[in-house]
């Protein structure tokens, strides 16, 4: 038998190498390289190819050999509702077969409540086996049942030991269709000597569990942990080697939940979803744009509204601006929910085509709801906002702008102008400050004043009034 080997892989990166060193080589992150155990490899007549051991492409059913693409049967994916609107939404129509999802969140956000809620829902139609690390199993059903989930079909299963998770699971008559693993940082393999939560026992669990998945056509939910930084827990790598990757976000303080996919093998990346955690667990909010507004009667100063876009969906967001006289040398720019490099960009813009000087004053930008707007429609109702706080004077009642603020000063268009007004006239605003481009014919909504706008002095008269 071979002598076992050993090891370093980046935390950050998965990059590995043979010696330890102080700095990756390959992403430069610092005190970042752990050992462990390289398996051995396998000289019997049945071992199989270390592509499939490790979930690689060799171990698929479709990996015969080199096919033309043309001759490649093109039927589309096999989906199945997760009965929850909202998390189908972000899955890009519901639950793929034999896919394999990470969800990521906060300790305590909802993930294994959400988790379990489409579980118990979706183990009528098909069988489901929760597999948890971190609870026991008397944990996980008192959850279901304050809950008020339907549990009668619903299997679990207390282990982190992979091994005895993938042979309990194709043992098991019903053999599970749908199965959660909650954790993948609490999972190890008997094949290497490493602690639970270390890299090499997190990559090695989750090539095993993508190999079942794909093997058996059985769609794998894992729950993961996040670093301080927000990231998932674990080397990189684990989030290449799944389909989707699911961050679950929340503020502090708040009921509200946001699940935004950040990687989508089958279907699209800018997806939102939006829950409340209640009593009987998380609940679809099934109109966003209403809990991202301040809700005030009054109009506000240093407040403007934008629609902006979440995927296929408009979404109404609030932005607020402080704008105060700065004791310090070099006034601080503050931005949360958009970056913050575009916003000193910005109030350079404002200065040289606006003539509004902002070089002595702090600037506090925010988003309303925890929202992260990455779109450069926020870059007009920002201005605007800016302005509005600057002169202490608020934007004219039930006014919304978006637009894109060119470096000389011009407003261009943004996608999906037409789907945008829409929503603002659906939520009773009367007035909207658009790029010309996106202006609709004329007399296209009955109640809602649109102002189309070239030039950023233009914006600024009409959010004067």
């Amino acid at each position: 038998m071979a002598k076992a080997k050993t090891a370093y892989v980046c935390s950050d990166c998965g990059a590995s190498t043979t010696q330890w060193q102080g700095q990756c080589a390959d992403c430069g992150a610092w005190n970042t390289l752990t050992s462990f155990v390289v398996e051995p490899a396998s000289t019997s007549k049945g071992a199989a190819p270390a592509a499939a051991r490790h979930g690689g492409w060799a171990g698929r059913p479709d990996a015969a050999g080199i096919t033309a693409l043309r001759d490649v049967s093109q039927t589309a994916e096999s989906r199945t509702s997760t009965t929850i609107g909202e998390l189908d939404r972000v899955l890009g129509g519901g639950l793929v077969d034999g896919s394999v999802v990470l969800v990521g969140g906060d300790p305590g956000i909802g993930k294994s409540t959400l988790l379990l809620q489409a579980l118990a829902q979706m183990a009528a139609q098909r069988p489901a086996l929760y597999v948890t690390g971190e609870e026991s199993l008397a944990q996980v059903a008192g959850r279901a049942q304050r809950l008020g989930l339907p549990i009668d079909n619903l299997h679990a299963l207390a282990e982190t030991c992979v091994e005895k998770i993938l042979a309990q699971a194709a043992s098991a008559k019903p053999a599970p269709r749908l199965l959660v693993a909650d954790s993948i940082q609490t999972l190890w393999s008997e094949l290497l000597t490493a602690a639970p939560g270390s890299v090499s026992q997190v990559r090695e669990s989750a090539a095993r569990l993508v190999r079942f998945a794909k093997e058996t056509g059985t769609s794998v939910f894992l729950v993961g942990h996040v670093t301080k930084e927000g990231g998932i827990a674990g080397p990189r790598v684990l989030e290449h080697m799944v389909d989707a990757v699911l961050y679950f976000e929340g503020e502090s303080g708040s009921r509200f939940r946001v699940l935004r996919a950040f990687k989508n093998r089958f279907g699209a990346v800018n997806e939102l979803g939006v829950f409340a955690m209640g009593d009987k667990g998380l609940r679809e909010v099934p109109n966003p744009s209403a809990i991202f507004l301040s809700g005030s009667s009054t109009a506000q100063p240093g407040s403007a509204v934008m629609v902006t876009r979440e995927g296929t969906r408009p979404l109404m967001v609030e932005v607020q601006a402080l704008v105060d006289a700065s004791p310090l040398s070099n006034p601080r720019r503050v931005a949360l929910g958009l970056e913050q490099n575009r916003l000193a960009m910005l109030l350079a813009v404002l200065h040289r085509h606006g003539g509004v000087v902002t070089g002595d004053q702090d600037v506090f930008v925010n988003v309303v709801g925890g929202i992260r707007v990455q779109e450069t429609a926020a870059d007009l109702p920002v201005l605007l906002a800016v302005l509005s706080s600057l002169r202490d004077r608020p934007l004219p009642e039930k006014t919304i702008a978006f637009g894109e603020v060119g470096l000389s000063g011009e407003i261009r268009p943004v996608p999906n102008g037409e789907e945008r007004l829409k929503e603002a006239a659906t939520h009773g605003f009367r007035r909207a400050i658009v790029p010309r481009a996106n202006a609709p014919k004329k007399g296209a909504y009955k109640d809602l004043e649109v102002i189309a706008v070239e030039r950023l002095s233009e914006a600024l008269d009409a959010a004067a009034g």
